[in-house]
């Protein structure tokens, strides 16, 4: 794949299923998308946002209808988005206009939006933002103890934060302060450490992978094999995908 190839898609209740050399972009417009990337579930809703890295197998489909900003694209700086959520407040305002552009025929718009969204997502690891709103504080352990227990359906930042009682902007700001990473980093490395204690109990591959919501044993015991250099060397969690 030569150019970045920028696109507006509709999604429908009709399933699919495929695997791109190349990462895709989804930004949401409308609706939801419902997505399970190597095994992962993962959600788009307007306003956010996924990066689906080379060779991802990934299912999708959307029961009510959705639309969403696609970018197809071969540039490496989309590596660095993987585990980063859009900061909405530039993305958002930049899909749709693009969006209406490509809709009117601008060439403008097919040529240099690849190169702006890439500016627009990687703009909030560089940009200030307001502080964080410190009133309310987050019971980390009990959102762990949620968040185990809905291992079952695609959890996104926009669930974690109505536990929390914040917006997905500030919870997603109160998560890099406290926590030190972005939420779908924190709720990976949740999901990968439950799954590596319930090895580590004896428990079989099989039931490990269908109690925290994997698609496979196979994904799950790949999801752990690429994690577990990262976890053990440094505490990172790993960028093993979209979603967790």
């Amino acid at each position: 794949m030569q150019a970045p190839v920028l696109s507006l898609r509709h999604y429908g209740a009709s399933p699919g299923s495929h695997s791109h050399g190349y990462f895709q972009v989804l930004l949401g417009l409308s609706g939801t998308l419902e997505l399970e990337v190597d095994g992962r579930g993962q959600r788009v809703v307007s306003g956010g946002g996924c990066v689906i890295e080379p060779g991802a197998r990934h299912d999708f489909a959307s029961p009510q209808g959705s639309q969403c900003l696609v970018l197809d694209s071969a540039d490496p700086g989309w590596a660095r988005c993987i585990a980063l959520a859009p900061w909405t407040s530039h993305t958002l305002p930049l899909a749709r206009y693009l969006a209406t552009a490509l809709q009117q025929g601008s060439g403008l718009a097919r040529e240099h939006g690849p190169a702006l969204l890439l500016e627009a997502w990687l703009a909030g690891t560089t940009a200030p933002r307001p502080s964080p709103e410190r009133g309310r504080p987050i019971d980390w352990n009990a959102l762990r103890t949620w968040a185990a227990a809905h291992w079952h359906r695609p959890l996104e930042v926009a669930d974690l934060a109505a536990q929390a009682h914040l917006s997905p902007a500030q919870f997603a700001d109160r998560c890099r302060a406290e926590q030190g990473h972005p939420p779908m980093v924190w709720l990976r490395t949740l999901r990968l450490e439950q799954a590596r204690w319930m090895r580590s109990q004896g428990m079989p591959v099989t039931e490990v992978a269908q109690r925290t919501g994997y698609r496979s044993p196979s994904a799950l015991t790949a999801a752990l094999r690429r994690s577990k250099p990262a976890l053990r060397d440094d505490g990172a969690a790993p960028r093993d995908g979209v979603g967790h």
